[in-house]
């Protein structure tokens, strides 16, 4: 594994004024990280908490420092508004005392595809793949259009492994609906996946009400939504369905947020 100690590496989020899980697995990957000494630093930043994107370079101390976007999808967040607020112009942007240097985001890496075999599998734990229908849930509709295409690109690799009876993806605003997941499968086991970077109001709330795991939504202060994850499998018209957290709460993503900093190094050398 590669050391930086001279760099620092901010993961940027997204954050939430409503949630406050949304911002725990890029905290959590950043203490992951930190233990490890790779960086010299190791911070978070984020659009919709604090620190800002605006104000983390003032935090940082280290003159090197690399930017990992933790978001699913390559859009609006990353190409636009993470590059603006941070002030970036390029790969390698000169910033006062820092030379920032963004990495692509992790959703655009190639272990996204094992990730999500990995959640499948140990959300089903023992049940044959062959006989299993697999789902990606994405969010859906035109303002999130990368992420059903970022579903798609990974229903594509998966289908091509062969391992799953049928592999689809399904969205939460549009066609088609994941509400409708009994009539678009046709085995008698169903794993559904959220597409996601964290176990937000998405995945403990709205989702679950779409597959019919939930009548109503537990509020975001409910003490007990976590449970919907730990209730597998579930009976529901007339199949075994198992409901999974989202991927982003996957412990390998630590991995994938240093492959894409070493990915930056070898195609930028200094």
């Amino acid at each position: 594994m590669f050391t930086k100690p001279d760099s620092a590496l901010v993961i940027a989020g997204h954050g939430s004024t409503l949630n406050p899980d949304s911002s725990a697995p890029t905290w959590k990957l950043a203490e992951e990280i930190r233990s490890r000494g790779i960086f010299g630093e190791v911070h978070c930043a984020f659009w919709k908490e604090e620190p800002s994107f605006r104000q983390v370079l003032h935090c940082v101390d280290r003159e090197n420092v690399y930017v990992v976007p933790n978001f699913i999808s390559e859009g609006y967040f990353t190409k636009t508004v993470i590059p603006r607020e941070l002030g970036l112009t390029g790969n390698a942007t000169r910033i006062g005392r820092h030379t920032v240097k963004y990495c692509e985001p992790v959703g655009s890496h190639a272990r996204m595809t094992e990730l999500l075999l990995k959640r499948a599998a140990d959300i089903a734990s023992g049940v044959p793949p062959e006989k299993t229908s697999l789902f990606i849930v994405a969010h859906g509709t035109d303002l999130n259009e990368n992420s059903a295409a970022a579903a798609k690109r990974e229903v594509d690799r998966i289908t091509a492994l062969g391992r799953y009876r049928e592999v689809l993806s399904a969205y939460m605003e549009e066609a088609p609906l994941i509400a409708e997941w009994d009539r678009l499968s046709t085995s008698a086991n169903v794993v559904v996946v959220p597409f996601f970077i964290s176990d937000g109001l998405h995945s403990y709330e709205d989702i679950p009400v779409l597959l019919g795991i939930a009548t109503e939504s537990p509020g975001a202060a409910s003490a007990n939504r976590a449970a919907v994850f730990a209730n597998n499998p579930y009976r529901l018209r007339g199949r075994t369905l198992y409901y999974a957290s989202s991927i982003g709460t996957e412990t390998g993503f630590a991995e994938v947020i240093l492959d894409q900093v070493m990915a930056f190094v070898s195609s930028h050398p200094a």
